[in-house]
């Protein structure tokens, strides 16, 4: 994260709520680019993130895809609906066992230019079903698909990234329909 500063960009979380404590978390995410994934591992780390993310980063990036291997992270075949469905049943209940953080982005896919794509409901669905007592805390990404907005290189300088925490629902106060709906659209509603 701290490399960043070299082009300019700060990093900033906005955290207005406590975010509860020995119960299982699911951070829930717009997704804009790469540089997304270090912060949040780090501003929540007291939860033990763990990331839901394509097998192909399973290999090929150094540390990152060591980390997904045996970080506990679920790793999914998006050309494999079973293997996909397999691996988010035990990705889900070793969250709930653990009482750790999942982390997912809905849109399945970086947005490349910030402009959001609709939620697919299947994975968050699954995680949701195997942790009731748990809850969704929605996050908004702002800014960081700015650094790559000309491909690698120039970077975007100066674009400050900002990640805003919205309030914690709790899983089994509504039904999952309404969940993914609100969750949605109070991620979609504050990015800029």
């Amino acid at each position: 994260m701290k490399s960043l500063l070299i082009i300019g960009v700060t990093i900033r979380l906005k955290n207005e709520y406590k975010i509860p404590e020995n119960t299982s978390i699911i951070f829930v995410s717009n997704h804009q680019s790469i540089v997304d994934i270090p912060p949040i591992a780090w501003f929540f780390r007291k939860h033990y993130p763990k990331f839901v993310a394509k097998i192909e980063l399973a290999k090929g990036t150094p540390s990152v895809s060591y980390n997904l291997r045996v970080g506990g992270a679920a790793l999914i075949d998006r050309k494999d609906p079973k293997q996909s469905i397999s691996e988010l049943i035990k990705f889900s209940k070793r969250i709930n066992k653990n009482k750790w953080g999942a982390i997912i982005f809905p849109e399945g896919t970086r947005s490349r230019n910030g402009e959001p794509k609709k939620f697919a409901s299947n994975g968050l669905k699954i995680i949701t079903k195997f942790n009731k007592e748990g809850y969704v805390v929605p996050l908004t990404i702002n800014n960081s698909w700015k650094i790559f907005k000309y491909g690698s290189f120039p970077f975007g300088i100066g674009s400050p990234i900002t990640i805003t925490t919205h309030k914690p629902i709790k899983i089994d106060s509504m039904p999952f329909e309404e969940l993914l709906e609100q969750t949605e659209s109070i991620i979609k509603e504050h990015i800029k």
